[in-house]
């Protein structure tokens, strides 16, 4: 079992930045895919970004540019800096562990104000 616990959510203005956190409890990002998800409510929940267990990095087109994932194996930490915020940013941010089996986060809420 692996618990992951996100961090670093907030309000902030458009065009501001923001970064989360994604804390796991064992070592598992040599083994396992990690991805950034948001949802917005009454919406379904969007793919934001990846890192795979050797560091190739993808991003979805609404985010290219803009945000930038990356981890942390010594601290079992994955991040997610996020800058040039927009309004349509805002969400709560998931983040997810896929390997043998799919492990989720709890959710962190991003407010941007326009």
């Amino acid at each position: 079992q692996v618990q992951l616990v996100e961090s670093g959510g907030g309000l902030v203005q458009a065009g501001g930045s923001l970064r989360l956190s994604c804390g796991a409890s064992r070592s598992i990002f040599s083994i396992y895919t990690m991805r950034w998800y948001r949802q917005v409510p009454g919406k379904q929940r969007e793919w934001v970004a990846s890192i795979s267990s050797d560091g190739k990095t993808t991003y979805d087109d609404s985010v290219k540019g803009r945000f930038a994932i990356s981890k942390d194996n010594a601290k079992n930490t994955v991040y997610l800096q996020m800058s040039s915020l927009k309004a349509d940013d805002t969400a709560v941010y998931y983040c997810a562990a896929f390997g043998s089996r799919a492990y989720w986060g709890q959710g962190t809420q991003v407010t941007v104000s326009s």
